[in-house]
């Protein structure tokens, strides 16, 4: 496969420790950053809509609107893919033990929530976007695929995407199997030609995965790796917020994806 090249014109982040992409730059940067709030503010949803939206959805809004407003595109013009490598835990633990102790009382909005693409949803009816969206799920290897999903989506469409890889805590036997213990989502705005918002050129090239390791960064710590399986975006993340570098992520299984990232002309 001969390699992609994308452009990068916004980028979204939050975490249990990180609430921007700014803050993921002040502590590169040996300085102290900001705590986040107790809950993503997801301010691209309505009031109401905020208020009934499951913490995963949050999470994945937050991240998107900070990406979108960072490229200063259209929100309602940007075909997506939203990645999670486990969904909404939480829910999903809640459907498995009603379903086993008193199934006639499953909360049918709780069921509307439980669905991979419900992020999407609220997303694409929040902003009035008609554009196609995808929603993908491999693991640990999550933002690899999706990452990989998008630009492909850019190169084929010659259109902007918007990436949103994010996923929440488990609880109760399903977080014991996933150890999943930490909030993590973030975003990237993708365009198949620089312009005046172009942060960064990436070079994305298919590799096998027993080639190398997949990358992480020295300055990051390794506890932040292990809380979610979306983090492992954060090398990736940490070359934008440096200007410059190569990083490797895990695509699927046997399969890796190379990055090199440039600053623009």
């Amino acid at each position: 496969m001969s390699a992609l090249r994308v452009h990068v014109a916004g980028i979204g982040l939050w975490s249990a420790q990180l609430a921007d992409f700014a803050a993921l730059r002040e502590w590169l940067a040996g300085r102290p950053a900001a705590a986040p709030a107790a809950k993503p503010p997801a301010a691209a949803l309505p009031p109401n809509e905020r208020r009934r939206a499951p913490e995963s959805v949050l999470l994945a809004a937050e991240v998107a609107g900070q990406a979108v407003a960072m490229s200063g595109l259209a929100a309602s013009e940007l075909a997506c893919v939203f990645a999670s490598s486990h969904g909404d835990q939480a829910i999903t633990d809640y459907m498995c033990a009603t379903l086993a102790q008193a199934p006639a009382e499953l909360s049918p909005t709780r069921f509307h929530n439980s669905v991979h693409n419900a992020p999407a949803g609220y997303w694409t009816i929040a902003t009035g976007c008609h554009a196609p969206s995808t929603a993908v799920c491999a693991h640990r290897a999550s933002f690899g695929a999706g990452l990989l999903e998008a630009a492909a989506l850019v190169a084929a469409d010659r259109r902007p995407v918007l990436l949103v890889c994010s996923d929440t805590p488990g609880s109760g036997p399903l977080g014991r199997i996933t150890g999943c213990t930490d909030a993590f989502a973030c975003a990237l705005v993708l365009t198949a030609q620089p312009d005046a918002a172009t942060l960064a050129r990436l070079d994305l090239a298919l590799q096998p995965a027993g080639d190398a390791a997949a990358s992480w960064p020295e300055a990051l710590p390794a506890a932040w790796r292990q809380g979610s399986p979306s983090a492992p975006a954060l090398p990736l993340l940490a070359l934008l917020a440096q200007a410059s570098g190569h990083c490797r992520l895990d695509v699927a299984d046997g399969l890796a994806m190379d990055v090199t990232m440039e600053k623009p002309a």
